[in-house]
């Protein structure tokens, strides 16, 4: 049985609370007035900083003055609504980062249970625990999307905004599924369906251990078969929900796809990470080099398909140059584009180099430093995918970011590690245990 220790308890509750003091600060420096932004603006535009106002002042310089004025305080106030967008979405970027985290792992879980997978069930308890985290992960997400739609002056997603929607055409006529009741109630049924898989399968999993017969395993075959196939639809409605919906005008075929193998290539990298770290305390005596092998090869090949669909996704998009579709890019590559090709680089290239030979799956430290690569270079991910439609190009990695993902880290780690206390590491029963404890090439 793990015994959550008390330093690394404490960690967790020192990250929390640093990371809400951080959050906090964030929110009450994010509101700037409009003569604060406007001298903003200004010294950008003597610093030649951004190029927005100057390009701005060009276009309206024949105009009137009053509607050169106009323009310009439409202006003021656009990045004044960016500037107070950023804690928001900070926090939104991490929420969504750890729940994605936990859903790929539950993901990945059902499979392997499906599949009757031989090699993992010694990892199954090590599964379970970071998808503990699922529940509260979620339902964090879902609040903070709905708090910046009301109490945050719809800070994240313009379609709850009246005023946007009474004027936007194309958003009107998603207004049917893009409302906040419905998207409510979507999500709601999203988060009870995974939980309720996850809480069932647990269920069967701990009744196995003292059972006499292989019943409990068998349900857990028929739920994590049906499971895959709720899964499948929902995930994808989730990415259109909950980050596609955030550039309303915007839509890709392949988005569900893609947030898919994102999540996927983190979870099985956390489970990597963890198992490697409860084997170093002594826990995982059980866990040998031939299982890494196979995670850090799952952790190779997801990083591969994310490529190939990312790839995929923007060379058809950027080819076809639609101007509907290509703007999507377009702000990225101007706005972003060190974070933007940096990832590709970190999900990509750095961990073809080092994964691809495969005595280098079986060093725990070397695993240990892909992954965390892998980690942040996702993190980049989901950055990019949030940001340019909520702050503009009014980013920056500082306290907003930091703060968010302390945060975060903190409650993931303490949720996790609680869990993983309430049974044993092994599982005791199981068909396949005896297998797996003995996988070897």
């Amino acid at each position: 049985m793990y015994t959550f220790s008390n330093k690394l308890k404490t960690f967790s509750i020192i990250l929390m609370v640093l990371g809400a003091v951080g959050v906090g600060i964030s929110f009450a420096t994010s509101h700037k007035s409009f003569e604060e932004v406007e001298h903003l603006l200004t010294e950008e535009s003597h610093g030649n900083s951004h190029g927005e106002e100057a390009t701005h002042s060009e276009t309206v310089s024949h105009d009137t003055n009053d509607n050169k004025a106009d323009a310009h305080a439409e202006h003021v106030k656009h990045v004044q609504h960016q500037i107070a967008n950023r804690p928001w979405a900070s926090l939104y970027v991490a929420a969504f980062f750890f729940m994605m985290i936990a859903l790929g792992v539950l993901a990945f879980y059902a499979i392997q249970i499906a599949s009757q997978a031989g090699w993992s069930p010694v990892l199954f308890r090590v599964m379970e625990g970071i998808t503990a985290y699922l529940l509260p992960g979620a339902l964090i997400v879902l609040l903070i999307a709905v708090a910046s739609g009301t109490i945050g002056h719809y800070n994240l997603f313009i379609w709850m905004d009246p005023e946007v929607v009474a004027h936007d055409k194309l958003i009107q006529n998603k207004s049917s599924w893009l409302n906040l009741p419905w998207f409510v109630i979507r999500g709601l049924i999203f988060i009870a369906g995974w939980s309720l898989y996850r809480h069932f399968s647990r269920k069967f999993s701990i009744a196995q251990d003292t059972a006499q017969d292989n019943r409990n395993f068998k349900k857990s075959f028929r739920i994590a078969a049906g499971f895959l196939v709720f899964f499948i639809f929902t995930e994808s409605i989730m990415s259109w929900d909950w980050i596609m919906s955030l550039d309303p005008h915007w839509f890709s075929t392949l988005f569900g796809w893609y947030v898919f193998a994102s999540m996927f290539v983190s979870g099985i990298t956390v489970i990597a990470l963890l198992s490697i770290y409860l084997k170093s305390r002594g826990y995982l005596d059980f866990v040998n080099e031939n299982h890494l092998h196979d995670v850090a090869k799952y952790m190779f090949a997801f990083s591969i398909f994310w490529t190939y669909l990312w790839f995929s996704q923007f060379m058809l998009i950027w080819y076809a140059n639609i101007p509907e579709e290509v703007t999507y890019f377009v702000s990225r590559f101007q706005d972003y584009q060190l974070p933007f090709l940096g990832m590709v680089a970190l999900n990509f290239v750095f961990p073809i180099l080092m994964l691809m030979n495969a005595d280098y799956k079986r060093v725990p430290w070397f695993v240990v430093m892909t992954g965390i690569v892998i980690l942040f270079g996702h993190y980049l991910d989901v950055y990019v995918m949030v940001m340019p439609a909520t702050v503009g190009d009014r980013w920056f990695i500082g306290i907003p970011e930091i703060s968010s993902v302390m945060l975060f880290t903190g409650l993931f780690i303490f949720i996790v590690f609680t869990a993983l206390t309430k049974a044993p590491l092994l599982v005791k029963r199981y068909p396949f245990k005896k297998e797996s404890e003995e996988f070897h090439y």
